[in-house]
């Protein structure tokens, strides 16, 4: 009888100990009946997912260079175009408020690392050389960059840049894929000298002035310079195509994931795509 006793006793001992290691592991973080807590800076994360963070409280910061119409240009003194239209849209998916912060292009990626904006938007193309430096969301959408000339140019192509003793100066926007793409191919190639500048316009009026034999930049604000300058032409053939999307600190993988969530919704909805087609036509 006493050997019943003690394993009975042994089997109820054994039970408490399952019981209390049941109970210890359960934590309020993870259990349905406690309500998650949420501030301004933080969105309630799904199952297993961290809630991210932004630079203000409830706001997200975008940085962009506001002299890249269609994507980002000044009506008033408000900032618009295609880029800011998509922030706003990610804002709201994500409760927050944009705030949007212009700088000069170049200024861009390290306000992203430095952690003075949340999200650099600014019709920028995704290289391995940034990626180096920021993440990149999904991309939302495709730019094709192009080569401005005088209408009496002897340039008539792109194939003109490339060909043997060519040497041209270009004018580019500092640090655009612009002037990534004619480094690489043509300065370091000793085909060309590249000028850079602040500003696309600045560049434009470089080739007005006749400074620079040409410019090479994206197809939709060239369409908008060439629409503005008498004289000027964009030539048929295309420089480059890339693809454009919006970069984020790597030391924010929540706030990455949840940008890009709302990013891929709203492609997946049409909204993106309506925003385009609002500033340029099919």
């Amino acid at each position: 009888m006493k050997k019943y006793t003690k394993i009975l006793t042994a089997i109820l001992a054994v039970a408490m100990l399952l019981s209390l290691a049941a109970c210890s592991s359960k934590t309020p973080s993870t259990e349905s009946d406690v309500p998650a807590t949420e501030t301004p800076e933080t969105a309630a994360p799904e199952a297993g997912e961290a809630a991210f963070t932004t630079v203000n409280e409830g706001k997200l910061t975008m940085g962009t260079n506001a002299a890249f119409p269609p994507y980002e240009f000044y009506e008033g003194s408000n900032i618009v175009g295609i880029d800011a239209e998509i922030a706003g849209a990610i804002a709201d998916k994500l409760g927050l408020e944009l705030v949007i912060e212009d700088m000069e292009f170049d200024a861009i990626i390290t306000a992203v690392q430095t952690g003075k904006i949340d999200i650099g938007l600014a019709g920028m193309t995704v290289t391995d050389e940034r990626k180096e430096a920021v993440n990149f969301t999904s991309s939302y959408a495709t730019g094709v960059q192009v080569v401005i000339v005088a209408e009496d140019s002897p340039i008539a192509s792109v194939d003109d840049l490339f060909a043997e003793g060519a040497s041209h100066v270009i004018g580019v926007q500092r640090n655009t894929t612009g002037d990534l793409y004619t480094t690489w191919d043509l300065e370091d190639e000793g085909l060309a000298t590249i000028d850079r500048y602040s500003k696309g316009a600045e560049a434009v009026m470089a080739l007005k002035t006749g400074k620079v034999d040409c410019v090479v930049i994206d197809n939709e604000p060239a369409k908008a310079f060439v629409a503005e300058n008498e004289g000027l032409k964009i030539l048929d053939t295309e420089y480059a195509v890339e693809e454009y999307a919006a970069a984020v600190s790597k030391n924010n993988e929540a706030l990455l994931t949840a940008i890009d969530t709302a990013l891929q919704e709203l492609i997946a909805d049409g909204t993106v795509a309506e925003i385009i087609a609002k500033y340029i036509e099919a």
